[in-house]
């Protein structure tokens, strides 16, 4: 019996049963599956089996048994994924094939289920901290393992996700990537242990080698878009061009040629068929939502769509009888759900936006809640790679995203919660730790890590 379905198996079986006392483990143990998908790593009885399933029925029977509290904060951004929720329920009704579409749409409701009741109960500091945490550590460990690959072969091997799930391909990783570098840099810049900081870094580099290893064209812009927010955002520009910029030259340098010659297909995207095929997927999409105020459900990807939708059918040097994928999470909503889905979508990022924008001016000057301030400006550093890379793939019901708003909400229910108290931050270290229990050691190392 393979030794990581047994590990897996343990480390489940071991945690489910706190579920019902704590409601909040189930979320993070849900978080774990759904991001880094471990029970795909092995090979055995654990790889076919429904662990997600499992661990959101135990995760929901907790909320009725749990010690903690459920309350559901109606900010603006979960207010607009409902509404998002919702008007997928509406769009599968007038699907183009509404019995093919109403399997996914049990897949993306159970997604949205789960980030309703992350945000219901997650309201302590320990919540949020261990919330991150674990989103962190789950793509983390396939930075460092594609970043000692990347190194080991010179940049000649191309890195690729864990099998199954979301981030599979090698495109959908480097996004992933990208996207926590932010939070390893917030979680380095808030703990205060030395070890702990070292391995952050030693994370974050390796996990920015490893989405230059999938040597995807959209990671490349995403982390450019990322890098040059970062620069505006950093207080000395100067100084940080110089090292963006040796950062920059290191990695071109590194790269052997096949890289290079990938990416220089973003300047001849004209010349690359799978570039003008993502135009020309966008373009199919443009038309269903033109002619359907629904859209056209999820299953839009079939042969009889676009000969129907297919700009310039038989016209042009593609074939639309060939089916593909959307490749963009606006033109992924837009086909699926016409013009309202895509409103109320961006309308999530905006006012995600806001808030994080809402956190950073009431923790400005409060040295207490600096790690709030921190932790919002990374936020909005993670969703300029969101936007930005997830033009060109079709990741828009990806979980992680999601978690980055949850993970949001939770930071501004815990500030208002705590802003009358006299103190905020994590409480001081006592003289002696060794005089703690080991629960109340545990306690304050998930407190301040």
């Amino acid at each position: 019996m393979p030794i990581r379905d047994l590990l897996v198996a343990g480390i489940i079986g071991v945690t489910l049963p706190l579920v019902f006392r704590y409601a909040f483990v189930g979320v993070l143990l849900w978080t774990w599956i759904g991001i880094m998908n471990p029970h795909k790593l092995g090979w055995g009885f654990m790889f076919d089996a429904p662990v997600a399933n499992v661990v959101g029925v135990v995760t929901l029977i907790a909320l009725f048994t749990t010690k903690d509290r459920v309350r559901l904060p109606f900010m603006a951004p979960l207010i607009f994924m409902l509404l998002l929720a919702i008007w997928c329920c509406v769009t599968t009704g007038f699907a183009i094939f509404p019995l093919e579409s109403i399997d996914q749409l049990e897949k993306i409701l159970k997604i949205q289920l789960m980030i309703f009741v992350a945000a219901a109960v997650l309201y302590k500091w320990e919540h949020f901290r261990l919330f991150i945490w674990v989103n962190v550590l789950s793509l983390a460990f396939y930075g460092v393992k594609g970043g000692i690959y990347t190194i080991q072969t010179a940049g000649g091997g191309r890195v690729w996700g864990p099998a199954g799930g979301f981030i599979a391909g090698n495109n959908e990783l480097a996004l992933a990537l990208i996207m926590a570098i932010p939070l390893m840099h917030y979680l380095r810049m808030t703990t205060p242990y030395v070890w702990v900081k070292r391995a952050l870094l030693v994370m974050m580099a390796l996990s920015a080698v490893s989405a230059m290893g999938t040597q995807s064209r959209g990671a490349f812009i995403a982390i450019a878009a990322m890098g040059g927010f970062l620069w505006w955002r950093a207080p000395h520009k100067l100084t940080n061009l110089i090292l963006l910029s040796a950062l920059a030259v290191s990695i071109w340098v590194f790269m052997p040629q096949t890289w290079h010659d990938r990416m220089a297909t973003i300047q001849t995207y004209e010349q690359d068929s799978s570039a003008m095929g993502r135009i020309f997927a966008w373009q199919t999409a443009i038309n269903i939502a033109n002619d359907r105020v629904t859209g056209g459900g999820f299953e839009i990807y079939y042969r009889a769509v676009r000969y129907l939708y297919a700009p310039g059918a038989g016209g042009t040097p593609f074939d639309p009888m060939l089916p593909r994928a959307a490749h963009s999470i606006y033109f992924q909503i837009l086909g699926e759900h016409g013009y309202i889905g895509l409103v109320l979508f961006m309308m999530i990022w905006i006012t995600a936006w806001r808030l994080a924008n809402s956190i950073r001016q009431r923790a400005r000057g409060d040295p207490e809640l600096r790690g709030l301030f921190l932790f919002a400006g990374m936020v909005q550093v993670s969703i300029v790679a969101w936007l930005s890379g997830g033009a060109f793939l079709s990741l828009a019901y990806w979980d992680f995203p999601y978690h980055l708003v949850i993970a949001l909400i939770v930071a501004e229910r815990w500030r208002r919660e705590v802003s009358q108290l006299p103190e905020v931050a994590a409480p001081a270290p006592p003289d002696d730790l060794r005089r703690l229990s080991l629960r109340d050691r545990l306690l304050w190392f998930v407190r301040t890590v």
